[in-house]
């Protein structure tokens, strides 16, 4: 019977500290985390795109959008598009120095300050977005690209990718190697590259600029993004032939630009909601170009668009071509060299399990 009642006593005692362990942890739920707060952001956020624009700039929108609705308010992004606040080339040079605390853009565009940028953004015969989505989020692509962008005051995420872009559009039709010898071509990065290494000429400016150009003969051809964005500039009443596929880039990485110093001021819970909207993003613009690329070229083929495949021996010295300026622009900076010769390890064994499945499927499906 003692030995009941001290069992007894010891069970209201056990009961007892469970009831205030209860309490203890109903306070904690109800009060603020650790390094979070009621206290409101108000962000500006510069972009590379004109305002409302098709796919990218609509993009940089509903990111804005989700964050503010997943914070409750306390985090409101405000957008400014391309010339508003900065030139659309600007935006990684305007995050870095604190004029804007996010940015929205392409890694390619800052490729003169920031050379191993344009590996984390498009390959010429290079990986699909499904593919550039693997290294980076689950192959240590992050990890480098974070690294690459820390001495600039800039933390990088992933956030859209166009999917498989097409090659442009061309004044003269392309029916051998020699008609890019002479060729002024608005084309970015390192598809630019492989362009001048094969006697064109190569026009950066941004999209507000390309239809007036090509119009006008500033330049003789151009490529942009793909369907769903050259009707929505009206570049099929600039020019006469659209050409396909697009070698040099099968998909562009758009990224998310945060200055460090305004990151490490968002409590916790806030910088969580911040990937995460990224991340949506990253997968819903690549869902939208998907569907309305497709839209919109049968739109331009009703309306008479001449669609035109590249052939195959102007391909292949592309890919000849393409393979040399990869490597020499890798060599030619040692951060560079560092992303690429792993990304390039890791991009083998993805080449390979397509190679060995995923390439018959899309040969014999239809």
């Amino acid at each position: 019977m003692k030995r009941r009642d001290i069992l007894a006593a010891a069970g209201v005692g056990l009961a007892a500290t469970a009831l205030a362990g209860c309490k203890e942890d109903s306070k904690s739920a109800a009060a603020p985390q650790e390094g979070s707060s009621s206290q409101t952001f108000t962000w500006k956020m510069v972009t590379s795109w004109p305002k409302n624009f098709p796919g990218v700039g609509v993009g940089a929108e509903r990111f804005a959008k989700l964050v503010e609705e997943m914070s409750n308010g306390r985090l409101k992004v405000r957008i400014y598009a391309a010339g508003e606040l900065v030139p659309a080339l600007e935006v990684f040079d305007a995050v870095s120095r604190g004029t804007a605390e996010l940015g929205h853009g392409a890694p390619y565009y800052w490729k003169g300050k920031v050379p191993a940028a344009q590996f984390f953004c498009a390959l010429p015969f290079g990986p699909n977005a499904l593919e550039m989505n693997a290294w980076l989020h689950y192959g240590g692509g992050m990890q480098l690209w974070e690294e690459v962008y820390k001495p600039f005051g800039v933390l990088p995420m992933a956030c859209g990718n166009t999917g498989v872009q097409t090659a442009g559009w061309f004044n003269k039709e392309i029916t051998s190697v020699d008609d890019f010898k002479g060729l002024k071509m608005r084309t970015p990065g390192l598809g630019g590259e492989v362009l001048t290494k094969m006697g064109g000429t190569v026009v950066n400016m941004p999209a507000g600029e390309i239809f007036t150009a090509l119009q006008t003969g500033a330049i003789d051809a151009t490529e942009w993004i793909g369907p769903y964005n050259d009707l929505a500039l009206g570049l099929h009443k600039a020019s006469k032939y659209y050409y396909t596929p697009g070698w040099q880039e099968p998909s562009v990485q758009f990224e998310l630009d945060v200055n460090l110093k305004a990151w490490e001021t968002l409590p916790a819970d806030l910088q969580a909601i911040v990937r995460s909207a990224a991340r949506a993003i990253n997968g819903d613009m690549l869902d939208d170009y998907n569907a309305k690329n497709m839209e919109a070229m049968e739109q331009l083929k009703s309306e008479g668009v001449d669609v035109r495949r590249l052939p195959d021996e102007v391909l292949a010295r592309l890919k000849e071509v393409a393979t040399e300026v990869v490597e020499a622009s890798a060599n030619a900076d040692p951060v560079a060299k560092k992303v690429w010769d792993h990304q390039k390890a890791y991009l083998q064994r993805l080449y390979d399990y397509a190679e060995s499945n995923e390439k018959d499927i899309y040969n014999i499906r239809g």
